[in-house]
């Protein structure tokens, strides 16, 4: 029986997902509140995988905890620090536990993180994973050895939305080809060069949730176009962020404008808090966005 989030990407409905962070230590209550305060807009949350290279607590355990709330879970699987064997047994680990939905990434270089010693991993790349996971439901594992019981993910990946990127579009078509359930995006502010990239893409034929971080200030619009790949904050916006009295109202509502937008140009939205989950609601009711039923 497919989860609820598949079912949800296989009708017609706008999608919401956001993500939950475990702790960086053993004490989830934040995480618990986090999510109850958006629960009833939301149709998945990502588990993060130590997001940013930072050490935190297996995502495993904190998808599982999440599920026992009765939350619907996408547990996110980097190849940054696990190789064939573990991500193999951890994805197999993770079904039997009742998350099924996976979303891939490569994960940030180690040096970028909280423990820069670290070895990266990279045993094997996302699409390689990718492969690895069909065959984890065809049966076998990667070195064709049979299993006694085989799994069904609904799988997903992230990508940046620059359809000028030859490299980035060619992978994106091996994702698509490795049967891809679902696309999540870096975050997008414009939304003009957002519909270029879903243009490009469209022969795909993959359902693609838009990812979106409110801005908080202009400062954070500067630092993001510097320091994250793959985001461009327009001058416009940085300017309405400037003259503001409110800078973070102007951000959520900055944020509302688009996912209005959005809804006309993609299946759903990614939605990345950081931090600020007490905001979000009136964000989705700014956006006209209601409570599931």
């Amino acid at each position: 029986m497919p989860s609820a989030f598949k079912e949800k990407l296989l009708s017609d409905d706008f999608v919401i997902t956001s993500e939950i962070s475990p702790p960086k230590g053993v004490d989830v209550s934040s995480a618990f509140e986090e999510a109850g305060l958006i629960k009833d807009y939301v149709d998945a949350f990502n588990v993060t995988d130590n997001q940013r290279a930072v050490m935190r607590m297996s995502p495993l355990a904190m998808g599982h905890l999440l599920k026992e709330q009765g939350l619907d879970v996408i547990m996110q699987f980097t190849c940054r620090d696990r190789n064939r064997l573990a991500l193999q047994s951890d994805l197999l680990g993770a079904y039997a536990m009742g998350m099924e939905n996976v979303c891939i990434m490569s994960g940030d270089y180690p040096t970028k993180g909280d423990n820069p010693g670290a070895k990266p991993v990279y045993d094997l790349d996302s699409v390689q994973l990718l492969g690895a996971m069909n065959r984890l439901e065809e049966g076998y594992d990667i070195a064709g050895n049979p299993l006694e019981s085989s799994p069904s993910f609904t799988k997903g990946a992230v990508c940046n939305t620059e359809p000028d990127q030859p490299l980035q579009l060619m992978k994106l078509e091996k994702k698509a080809h490795m049967g891809i359930d679902f696309f999540q995006t870096q975050a997008v502010y414009d939304i003009g060069h957002f519909e270029t990239f879903m243009d490009s893409i469209s022969h795909m034929d993959v359902p693609v949730l838009a990812g979106l971080i409110p801005l908080k200030s202009a400062h954070m619009a500067r630092f993001m176009n510097e320091k994250i790949p793959g985001i461009r904050v327009g001058d416009e916006l940085i300017a309405r962020m400037e003259s503001s009295t409110d800078p973070a109202e102007e951000g959520l509502l900055i944020c509302a404008e688009q996912i209005r937008e959005l809804r006309k140009v993609c299946r759903g939205i990614h939605l990345m808090p950081i931090g600020h989950y007490s905001h979000i609601t009136a964000l989705f009711e700014m956006a006209g966005l209601h409570e599931k039923n």
